[in-house]
Order: C-alpha cells, then sequence, then structure tokens
C-alpha cells in the first residue's frame, strides 16, 4: 500500500527530541534567497521596475469595478464566490468517537501538532494580505480575489480552532496548541519564513508573491496529504471533510498567485525562483520527516518527501518554470485533490459543490473565454 510504513518508530518522544534539535535558527542547506536577491540587484532597483507595472501602477479607477478588464482574474474571483461555505457545514459529531476508541497517542499527537500549524497559519497568510498585497495590487478585479480570500481564510482560521476546542479537552493544552507559533519550535520556523516575507521590504512583490505561492502550494502541502491519509482508513469524517473543503480553497490560492505572476512585466529570474522554492521544500520536508514526522501516523517519510517535491515540480511549471526535482506523486490517494467528486452535484454536503448560479452567469456572459467551464459530469 502506497504511504504505508512497514517498520515502527518511537513516537512521540522521537518527535519531541528530534522537534529540541531542530531550532528556529537552523539554516537549511539551501540557496540563500536574500543572497541570491542581493546579487541580482539592490533593494531600490527591485522595487523601481515595479513602478511600470501594470497591476501595481497608481489606478484612478480602482473605486469602479466595471467594465471588467482583466477577464481571467475577474473569472478567479467569481470561482472563488461559487465556492464559499462555512463551519456550519461540517458534521464534527462523528469525529469523536473516532478520536477517543480508534486513534493512538501517536495520531492524536500528529494532528493536534498539525492543526496547530494550521490554526495559526491562515492568519499569517492574511497579515500579508492586508499588510502588503492588498495594498500594492491596484485593479479591482485582483482586489475582489483578495477581499474575499481574507474571508474565507478567516473560515479556515475559524474551522481549525473548533478542531482543536472539541478534540483537545485539557484547557492548558488547548492554549499550548493556539500558542504554536511560541511554544512549538518546528512551526515557529515555518512561521517565521512566512513573516519574513511579510516585512521584508527590499524583495520585489513578483518575488513575494512567489513565497506565499510557496507557504499555500507547498506548506500546506504536506499536511494536507497527512490528513488524506486518515480518510483512506475511514477515519475522521469531520476532520477530513473540512481538508477537502480548505485544500481546494488554497490550491485556488495558489493558482491565483501563478495567474498574477504570468501577468507581471518583470519576474524573477529562474535562479530566485528556483532558490525560494527550494528553500520552502527544505522546511516542509524537515517539519513533516524530522520534528513531526509522518511516521507518527503510519505514512512513510521518504515518500512524503517525494510527494513534497513532486508538489513543488508542480508549482514551478505554473510559474513558468522547468521541474527542478523531476519527482512523481508517489500517494495515489493524493490523485482524489485533483479530482472533483462524482458524488449528486446538488447535494449539500459535498466538498466540491459550487454555487451553480454563480459560474453559470460567468461562463454564459462570455462565451468566447474558455478558461473555465463546468464539467461534463454536471
Amino acid at each position: 500500500m502506497p504511504g504505508q510504513n512497514t517498520s515502527t518508530r518511537s513516537g512521540r518522544k522521537s518527535a519531541l527530541k528530534e522537534t529540541d534539535n531542530n531550532k528556529e535558527n537552523h539554516k537549511p542547506n539551501t540557496p540563500s534567497v536574500d543572497k541570491l536577491s542581493m546579487k541580482e540587484k539592490d533593494g531600490s532597483d527591485a522595487l523601481d521596475y515595479e513602478k511600470n507595472e501594470p497591476l501595481l501602477q497608481p489606478n484612478p479607477k480602482r473605486f469602479v469595478l466595471f467594465p471588467i478588464k482583466y477577464q481571467e482574474i475577474w473569472h478567479f474571483y467569481k470561482k472563488a464566490e461559487a465556492s464559499f461555505w462555512t463551519v456550519e457545514e461540517v458534521d464534527l459529531s462523528k469525529d469523536l468517537n473516532d478520536w477517543d476508541n480508534k486513534l493512538t497517542d501517536d495520531e492524536k499527537y500528529f494532528i493536534s501538532h498539525v492543526l496547530a500549524f494550521f490554526a495559526a497559519s491562515d492568519g499569517i497568510v492574511n497579515e500579508n494580505l492586508v499588510e502588503r498585497f492588498s495594498n500594492e495590487v491596484q485593479i479591482p478585479e485582483a482586489r475582489c480575489f483578495y477581499g474575499f480570500q481574507i474571508m474565507i481564510e478567516n473560515i479556515h482560521s475559524e474551522m481549525y480552532s473548533l478542531l482543536i476546542d472539541t478534540y483537545i479537552k485539557e484547557p492548558a493544552q488547548r492554549e499550548f496548541l493556539f500558542d504554536a507559533i511560541e511554544t512549538i519550535p518546528c512551526i515557529r520556523k515555518k512561521a517565521d519564513w512566512a513573516l519574513r516575507w511579510i516585512a521584508d521590504q527590499k524583495s520585489s512583490f513578483a518575488e513575494r508573491l512567489v513565497a506565499f505561492a510557496a507557504v499555500e502550494g507547498i506548506f500546506f502541502s504536506g499536511a494536507f496529504a497527512s490528513i488524506f491519509w486518515l480518510k483512506k482508513r475511514g477515519m475522521m469524517p469531520g476532520l477530513t471533510f473540512s481538508n477537502e473543503l480548505i485544500s481546494r480553497d488554497e490550491g485556488l490560492h495558489c493558482d491565483f498567485a501563478c495567474l498574477l505572476f504570468s501577468h507581471l512585466r518583470m519576474r524573477p529570474s529562474q535562479k530566485k525562483v528556483e532558490a525560494i522554492i527550494v528553500e520552502a521544500v527544505s522546511i516542509e520536508q524537515e517539519f513533516l520527516t524530522e520534528s513531526l514526522p509522518v511516521d507518527l501516523i503510519g505514512m512513510n517519510s521518504t515518500l512524503m518527501k517525494r510527494y513534497i517535491e513532486f508538489v513543488a515540480d508542480r508549482l514551478l511549471v505554473a510559474l513558468g518554470c522547468p521541474k527542478y526535482y523531476k519527482s512523481d506523486n508517489p500517494f495515489d490517494f493524493m490523485d482524489l485533490i485533483s479530482l472533483q467528486g462524482k458524488t449528486n452535484f446538488f447535494e449539500k454536503r459535498v466538498s466540491d459543490y459550487q454555487k451553480a448560479n454563480v459560474m453559470s452567469r460567468v461562463t454564459s456572459s462570455n462565451p468566447s473565454d474558455n478558461t473555465f467551464t463546468l464539467d461534463a459530469d454536471f
């Protein structure tokens, strides 16, 4: 069975020991993003050329939406709008039985720490959207998407907090997980990487766009896969359903970053893009194979490393670069993420449902634009 570990590990004690050994000041053996940036251009040059970027130029018409100028960007907003959901649609009533009676202590440890990372990460993504991207991008179509993304990230954060609140009964342990950025070094390391890009005043918008595509496309990928592994085993239906909803949303956010990147006139070199992605891959691989090893839930760490490389290659291609790792997908069950389900389109509790009238109106109003179409099955 792909992804299943054939050997046993020492469990939580080993994970805790590894976590202690991986302090936040550890430097992955990858190219230094900052040094590469400085070699290519100094900070002032990185910002000077942005004055000529259409997406970033002051736009006196940004307060009025119509006429739509960037149809493809607008379609992404409408697709996000059609996929709206709330935490009330996720049924957690059956999860507690699995949590109390089916999961091992190692599995509970792993899941709770993954949820702790997710609970903090959506707030970091929103910090970037509010503080940087929404202020920098001047076209109203993209601002619509960012506004909606901020709202859906709030829903993600609420969902993860609710999951922790449901599963973890001990108040002190709940507080420890909610404060994960300060209390868990391996989570702090991932958070610090993202926060560094928010605070960076020298790197270009394009470079930071790549970095946050990596946050949502790479930093989340292994954790999503680990929860889908539980779905394959038929456990934790509420957790796995929310994982489907959130992974779909994050995939759309990552795709949107790649779309905006394609609209930029001045883009970083392939070497620069690769350096950002490779550093993110190194941090994510360390997180899920050393600091919080997926062996705890019966997955294979070597295959997880390969899966993260596969996801990174897919992101590089979407950014217009060649594959770096040339790794294949070792987890056949993860194909379910990229395939829409075949359940009745009008059933409420289906994670790939969309509000049909929203997308049908968009596609029919632009018959020549075939960027998005409804699946034939529907």
